[in-house]
Order: C-alpha cells, then structure tokens, then sequence
C-alpha cells in the first residue's frame, strides 16, 4: 500500500479516525497503532480497531489497507483480524506503551513526557523514527496547533519548534510506566530534524536515496552537513543534478566546499553550473585551494564592512544576514580594496556605542592565516589565541576567507561526528 502516502506522519494523526471500506460503509476506528519490536526505527505494522458493533478491538494489517489518504480505508471487512493474532514480544502497542510515558536518562533523571510519536515513510511503509517531547507535539494531539501556531506568530512573530529524540536512543522498561533513553541526557539534545542524518547512515543506500528524495531542500541540506563525508558523496551521486544543486546552495560554503572537493571534477561542475552565479563563484574559489591547507578550510560566510560603517549599521546587517552566516563572532573590517584593517568582535560591537564606526573598534595588531598555511600552523594559531573563528588572506593581505572554529574541530576529530 502506496497510494498517496505523505513523507511524513504523527501517531496524532491516526488517532480516532474513522476506518471505511470501498463501500463507503464505516466499520471502526483506530484505538492504537502496532509496530516491530526492532531496531533502530521500528516499521508500522497495522492499527487496533474499535469495530462497529463489537466489544472486542481488531487489528488492521498495514496490507490490508488501500488507502490513508484522504480518508482510510480497508480492502475489505475481511481485513480485520483478532487482536490476538499478533504476539506481544514481537510488537509493540503504542498507545498502550509508549504515549504520555515518562522518558529518564541512564542516570534515572526524568527528563521529558511523550507527547507525540513521528514517522516516515520509507519506499511503501512508514517507520517510527522520533518520539515528539515537545509544546507543539501537545498541541498537534489535542487539535490546537494550527491555532496555537497562528496566534504566536501574529502576536510574537515567533514559529514554535519541533521538540524530538531519535526512537533510536529510546528504550522500552518492560513492567514500568517509563521509557529510558539508551545514553545519558547529557550527550542527548532535544533533535531537530536535520538529526535525519542518524537515521540515514543507518539505513541502506537504496533507503537512504529514497528518504532524500523526500526531503525538502533546506532539511536535505542540514542532514548533508551532518552526514558522514563517505554517505554524503553517494547520496549526492544519487539524485538529480537540479536538487543536487539546491541542497549544495543551502550548505554551508566549507561543508559544500569539502562535499564537491569528492566528486568527479565533471560531476561537481554541473552542480555548481545549476546554482546561483555568485554562490557558485564563492565556491570555485575555494575548491582551488588544497584541502589541508588554510585556504581549503575557509567558508566565505561571514560579514565584512569598511571601517566608516556605523555600530548600529554593523548590528543590523549582522541581525539581517544571520541566518546565511557561518560566522557571527566577528565582523570583518575591510578597505575598498578588500585589504584586511581589523576584526571587530561581537562582544565590542555590543558594548560600543551605537554611533561609533568600527574602524574605532579594531586592536592595533591582526592575527591571521595565509592561504598556503597548513593546517598544523592553523590549529597552533586556534590554540594560541583563543580565537573562534580566524580570518585567511593572501600575499597582499585582502581578505580570502575565514575559518571557523567547527573546521578546526573536524581536523582534530575527524570521527567524532
């Protein structure tokens, strides 16, 4: 069963609706949904049925159902079978065992309520991949997020955000109203969804180039950031040039820099030919330079201003362009040639007055990198200075790029994730 199957779905979503058969005749409605007792994200595997005219709940197979969209429906009044067909070591009731839980970490803190369940369709089946610990969980499940969404953001121009922990981590207590999570909250933040790059290096490579198809551009290029440079080149690899290209522009220039750095010179060149001129031009430029050198591990994403721009001007384009940027600690103060002055910090920004220019801000001596520096030379200059981001120039001293405190983290601990 495939017909018209969304990407995405919630346990919420299931919930209470009516189940029909091709008749049009309604027969039940789901009380609770079934999954594999497997890991790491457990495959849908049919609902629990209230029949019309019954005591006893039913099961529907996930087979047996032709259609979820626009409205469920059963093959047949012969799709639904005893509860007891299914063996409970081998499944897992959701609504039963896993909704409105307790979630504790290793450490028998409690940590978050189960408000919610997310799933995701992977080829023709939906697996359960995030339990939803969030406010708008709650309210999705009691039927107020549309309004909930509508009033936040007309009244504090604010979007509330998804709240979710990888099913993965979660462990079912046999016998006990909590769940636990398999690591210690600690090394466990609330996941956003670009945490999709978890499940997709678990996942085979025919399945990882399904859920990426599905993925929209903005989250595809999060989880590529995420993603294991390996997994990442045989995703790109996989799909179309023209997505190809609008995920590459998302990324982060270095990221995307080091993910067209492994593929085929033809390859990288058709998805920079598909891309905004002016990003794409960012890009060459950093693809010329070696990778394990200073100017390999620059990101052009950052904010540079000549020295007569007002405080007030700087925080504002830096407020404005924040999204776009991989480096907020610092301003760059350039002259008209692009010929490196100075760096002003977000600390000086802040504490200067809003009338003041940034050439007033800027220390007497600037620390940077050249492009042909290696990275052992780089990494001496993070852990001399205490710096969070360094600025790299050329043999004149105009400014090429600047590397973040993230890239020298990769070069330390490739495989720390």
């Amino acid at each position: 069963m495939n017909q018209g199957l969304r990407d995405f779905y919630y346990f919420s979503h299931f919930l209470n609706q009516k189940i029909y058969v091709p008749s049009g005749k309604k027969v039940g409605k789901v009380v609770d949904l079934a999954v594999e007792r497997t890991e790491p994200y457990p495959r849908l595997i049919g609902f629990l049925v209230r029949a019309r005219g019954r005591e006893e709940k039913l099961f529907l197979p996930w087979e047996k159902i032709a259609f979820i969209e626009s409205r469920m429906t059963a093959e047949q009044d012969g799709g639904l079978l005893p509860k007891l067909s299914l063996s409970e070591k081998d499944h897992i009731f959701l609504r039963e065992e896993v909704m409105d839980k307790q979630i504790v970490d290793t450490y028998g803190a409690k940590v978050v309520r189960v408000n919610d369940l997310h799933f995701l369709r992977m080829n023709s089946h939906l697996r359960l991949v995030h339990v939803d610990v969030g406010f708008r969980g709650l309210m999705r499940r009691v039927g107020w997020e549309k309004g909930v969404d509508k009033a936040l953001h007309w009244l504090f121009s604010y979007d509330l955000p998804n709240q979710f922990i990888s099913w993965k981590y979660v462990q079912l207590l046999s016998g006990s109203n909590l769940l636990q999570l398999s690591i210690s909250q600690q090394k466990l933040s609330h996941l956003h969804p670009a945490d999709l790059a978890d499940i997709i290096e678990d996942l085979s490579s025919r399945e990882r180039s399904a859920i990426f198809h599905a993925l929209d551009t903005e989250t595809a290029a999060d989880a590529m950031e995420e993603i294991d440079p390996k997994i990442q080149k045989s995703i790109i690899e996989t799909i179309p040039v023209e997505k190809a290209s609008d995920i590459v522009e998302e990324m982060s220039p270095s990221d995307a820099a080091d993910l067209l750095g492994d593929l085929t010179e033809e390859r990288a060149e058709r998805i920079l030919e598909g891309m905004e001129q002016e990003k794409a031009e960012d890009l060459r430029e950093l693809l010329v330079h070696p990778e394990k050198t200073a100017g390999g591990l620059t990101t052009t994403a950052y904010l540079q201003l000549t020295g007569d721009v007002a405080v007030e001007t700087a925080m504002a384009r830096l407020r404005a362009e924040s999204p776009e940027l991989d480096i907020i600690d610092y301003v760059y103060v350039v002259n008209n040639e692009e010929v490196l002055q100075g760096v002003a910090s977000i600390r000086n920004l802040l504490t200067a007055q809003p009338h003041q220019l940034l050439s007033e801000l800027l220390a007497p001596r600037v620390v940077s990198a050249n492009l042909d520096d290696n990275q052992k030379e780089v990494v001496e200059a993070f852990a001399k200075y205490g710096f969070r981001a360094l600025p790299v120039v050329d043999e004149e001293n105009h400014l090429r790029g600047v590397i973040s405190f993230r890239s020298i983290l990769e070069v330390l601990a490739p495989d720390a994730g």
